[in-house]
């Protein structure tokens, strides 16, 4: 298809209104559509509309159409019709069709006109969504349309950037590629299946269990399964964001969005206008917050450059992968909306391109099926904006109004010196290894406030620097552009508005003063709508509920003893029980016993904790049972227990028996250990050891209550209890905890190692840092508030 030069324009040749025209509008309830909905409502007051909307979250269609109408955008028309106007527009000039784009049921057979403004917003999805969203929407809609028996003129809006990866300037007229779209299509709905496919083999699953095992297997087997299936799942993402990436460039085109948008074109020229419909393609560049209307500064979330100008603001984009010279093609959403709908109300063939034909053309002329019109909404060619300039409007905005780092220092913001690509993505690289490197030492290190604020900072500044990574890969070919979007039919349109048109309604590009509309319009209005000058909490930093336990009788406190009541381990409990139960002359040969094992004990301990304590218990083998109780009860053995059991431990336990929840001390060592602090516990839960003829065998007499285990106890108690585990406490210091402490409403990590804080710190659990007594009377001094009965089970 080729397309003509528009005619010279005539003012007033361009049409203004809709009249009593039947308008079907998809994608209403997203950025552009919501300006296109209240332009209909607030300028075309003769207009009904048929919105195509799907239900959400158990929301039906008409209530998002309810919904919708209160969001800001509607807020001054809302005011000056009042409540019952709104009222009415619902009942008589809206009306719903309840569905996707892809299964569309029959369509009014009456519809004048046609908005399809539906289409993903991501430039990297999958593929095979990025097909079906903006491929497979386009096909089912024109399919619809034919089955409906009309001949709306349908105004398809898509985005300028369809042009692809080229340089110079980019005509309004059909796209000239061969692509086979329907092909493409097809490969893409394939790909999901070959991806999963690819990601069930196991070499493949082999990988995402080692990776699981890894970094949750004190945790248990089941949460190593979920980190396995949760990398499956990511990694089946990953590859098909690739895919999508990947394919657009052999192609062509930047990204798989802009591929897909142009592949819709071709299926709008195919299933539509060549069948002798009315055709007409808006095709916008970077479209962000309105100009003048409904108001300056309005948008509806993030928009293309609005990640780029925040992480400029946050400091977190110290060096930009742009080119100075390239341009920003920014262009306000209500010129695009007033684009769209002068387009709309100027049909192919109608009075405008008449007029422009002459006599010359003659009736055949007219009375041809007319050709598709392509109309760019841009400023590059007409009102250029380069990269410099926008860095200079940063720099000029966010250094007069920093944004604030803390309650007493703003963030600085840095200074681009545009070294290229290939540099700042060196850089990248370099800094991500090197925040790796760190979190392997910190983590390595035993666990305090000094680690745990270290480690939230290496946290910190792996999302800074995957999001600057992310940024890169994104806006890579936008920031990067060469590209000019002719707008010369855009123009004539504009010049063709009737003389006095009200301002608003106008789309001429030149009109718009960049400094003015970046410096009082655009940056306060994106700032505004991220809070970005409030004083918010540092990421990933302690917390530390505080709040008076309320009194319940339906609920527990869950502790855990070694690390978090006893400064201990069972190793140290074990060497209690021999200092106290054996003649010196032993130690030597035990020592050099637990010295030669301990290799195999920590790699037993950092695989799986029950495998750990089944081990290590194995050296109280033939151990007679009066003997190991006999030490227990000696004033040696529970005296070093007692002067090791942490004072804030017991406070706290005191203060969960007074509010009268019961107390629970849970370990997965022997029961016995813990007789001297039984007491201040309303029960103890341990696992005990298998015996014969009074003689301890080294075997536990069933499995030990760590992690996963744990866990499926806790269920058990408070379904048989009556217990509300989302009311309930917990305390643990390992990342063997996480599963059962994951199950209470109210958790706490004491003393954490390195990976628990790391998961308590991203949770935003309470992190206690409990210190070792200095009194050899601390466990005593919690005065139990009622007699605890000490069972042990």
């Amino acid at each position: 298809m080729t397309a003509s030069l528009p005619p010279a324009p005539t003012p007033g040749s361009t049409a203004t209104g809709l009249g009593s025209s039947h308008v079907l509008l998809t994608g209403g309830t997203g950025f552009v559509g919501q300006a296109i909905l209240e332009r209909l409502l607030s300028t075309h007051p003769d207009t009904t509309v048929t919105l195509l909307i799907r239900p959400k979250a158990g929301t039906p269609a008409l209530g998002r159409l309810r919904h919708l109408l209160k969001k800001p955008v509607f807020a001054t028309w809302r005011d000056r019709v009042g409540p019952a106007e709104v009222e009415r527009a619902l009942t008589e000039r809206l009306r719903v069709v309840e569905s996707s784009l892809g299964s569309l049921p029959a369509l009014p057979a009456d519809l004048d006109v046609v908005i399809h403004s539906a289409s993903t917003v991501s430039f990297d999805p999958p593929i095979d969504q990025a097909f079906d969203t903006n491929v497979g929407g386009a096909v089912g809609l024109y399919e619809a349309l034919r089955a409906a028996g009309g001949d709306p003129h349908v105004v398809h809006v898509s985005t300028a950037y369809v042009g692809g990866i080229r340089k110079g300037v980019f005509p309004e007229a059909a796209l000239t590629h061969d692509v086979d779209w329907r092909a493409e299509h097809a490969a893409a709905r394939d790909a999901r299946a070959r991806v999963e496919a690819a990601s069930r083999q196991p070499e493949t699953l082999r990988k995402f269990l080692a990776e699981g095992r890894a970094g949750h297997g004190k945790t248990g087997p089941q949460a190593v399964a979920a980190a396995a299936e949760e990398a499956r799942v990511a990694w089946v993402k990953d590859r098909l964001v690739d895919y999508g990436r990947t394919r657009a460039e052999t192609l062509g085109w930047t990204d798989v969005y802009t591929l897909t948008k142009a592949f819709a074109e071709r299926a709008a020229e195919e299933l539509w206008a060549a069948d002798g419909h009315r055709l007409s393609v808006v095709r916008p560049a970077i479209v962000e917050s309105a100009l003048r209307h409904p108001f300056p500064g309005w948008i509806d979330g993030f928009k293309v450059a609005d990640p780029l100008i925040m992480s400029y603001a946050r400091g977190l984009l110290p060096e930009f992968p742009g080119v100075p010279d390239s341009v920003l093609d920014v262009v306000p959403v209500d010129y695009v909306v007033n684009v769209i709908l002068a387009v709309a109300a100027n049909p192919p063939g109608g009075p405008a391109e008449r007029e422009g034909l002459g006599e010359a053309g003659g009736a055949d002329a007219v009375a041809a099926p007319p050709e598709p019109r392509y109309f760019h909404v841009a400023s590059g060619n007409s009102n250029p904006f380069p990269i410099l300039r926008m860095f200079d409007n940063l720099k000029t905005f966010f250094t007069a109004n920093p944004l604030p780092r803390d309650e007493h220092t703003s963030i600085p913001v840095p200074t681009w010196k545009f070294p290229g690509v290939r540099k700042v993505e060196g850089a990248i690289r370099t800094a991500q290894r090197a925040n790796d490197w760190r979190e392997k030492v910190l983590t390595r290190l035993p666990s305090n406030a000094r680690t745990r604020t270290a480690l939230t900072d290496v946290q910190t500044r792996r999302g800074d620097l995957e999001s600057l990574q992310s940024l890169t890969d994104l806006y890579r070919h936008y920031v990067q552009s060469e590209i000019i979007f002719d707008d010369r039919r855009t123009r004539a349109l504009h010049d063709g508005l009737p003389g006095g048109s009200p301002a608003d309604i106008g789309f001429d590009v030149t009109d718009i003063d960049w400094e003015d509309y970046f410096q009082t319009v655009h940056f306060p209005s994106i700032t505004a709508m991220t809070r970005a000058f409030s004083v918010r909490p540092a990421a990933g930093a302690a917390v530390v509920d505080d709040r008076p336990l309320p009194r319940r009788d339906d609920v527990v406190a869950v502790f855990d003893l070694e690390g978090t009541v006893v400064d201990s381990n069972i190793v140290e409990q074990y060497l209690w029980v021999r200092s106290n139960g054996f003649r010196k002359a032993a130690w030597p040969g035990e020592v050099a016993s637990l010295l030669t094992g301990l290799p195999a004990y920590l790699r037993a301990e950092g695989r799986d904790r029950g495998e750990f304590i089944r081990a290590f218990l194995r050296r109280y083998s033939g151990m007679p049972v009066s003997r190991l109780a006999g030490v227990v009860r000696s004033g040696g053995y529970a005296e070093t227990v007692r002067r090791h059991t942490l004072p804030q431990a017991v406070a706290r336990i005191a203060e969960h028996r007074a509010a009268g929840h019961r107390t629970v001390l849970v370990t997965g060592s022997i029961g016995t250990l813990a007789a001297p602090i039984a007491d201040l516990f309303d029960e103890v839960v341990a696992s005990t050891m298998h015996e014969r003829d009074g003689v301890l065998t080294g075997y536990l007499a069933q499995p030990p209550l760590v992690d996963e285990a744990r866990a499926a106890w806790l269920r058990q108690y408070a379904l048989e209890r009556g217990i509300d585990l989302s009311a309930s406490y917990g305390y643990g210091d390992s990342h063997a905890d996480l599963a059962w402490l994951e199950l209470v409403g109210n958790p706490s990590a004491v003393n954490p190692d390195a990976n628990l804080a790391r998961e308590a710190l991203r949770r935003r659990w309470s992190i206690r840092d409990w210190a070792r007594a200095r009194s050899t009377s601390a466990a005593t001094t919690g005065g139990t508030t009622r007699k605890g009965d000490g069972k042990q089970v």
